[in-house]
């Protein structure tokens, strides 16, 4: 069982699934310091100095901080649009990527098209 176990946390997918994770983490202290520090501090002033944690109700002996939630809701929303930008980065790199490789692969090489179009010559007399 050492051994299945030993196999399955060294494959790939394992390792980047733990890579993964843990630039995550790292992200999202980026982006919460990003909404926490500059983002709704620009909002506060925007309301004129007011602040969405201080708001709450009061129900009787219990207060319902209603205003952290909605901090959360817009940590939230300004977390998965970073994430969203950074996959269509991301995505958009690897695409030309992909690109370079597809130019580079139907670049032919002087001896290959000279074969490619003695065959097709050859074709034209037979069909003839």
């Amino acid at each position: 069982m050492w051994e299945e176990f030993k196999k399955f946390a060294i494959q790939g997918n394992v390792m980047d699934l733990a890579v993964a994770v843990v630039i995550g983490g790292a992200f999202g202290k980026i982006v919460s310091s990003l909404v926490d520090n500059i983002i709704m501090p620009l909002v506060g002033a925007l309301l004129g100095g007011y602040s969405f944690e201080k708001l709450q109700l009061q129900i009787g002996e219990a207060e319902v901080a209603y205003g952290v939630f909605i901090q959360s809701v817009v940590d939230f929303f300004i977390i998965a649009i970073s994430i969203f930008l950074f996959i269509k980065l991301l995505g958009s790199l690897k695409r030309k990527k992909e690109e370079e490789v597809v130019e580079e692969e139907t670049e032919v090489a002087p001896d290959i098209a000279l074969l490619s179009e003695i065959r097709d010559l050859l074709k034209e007399q037979n069909n003839k």
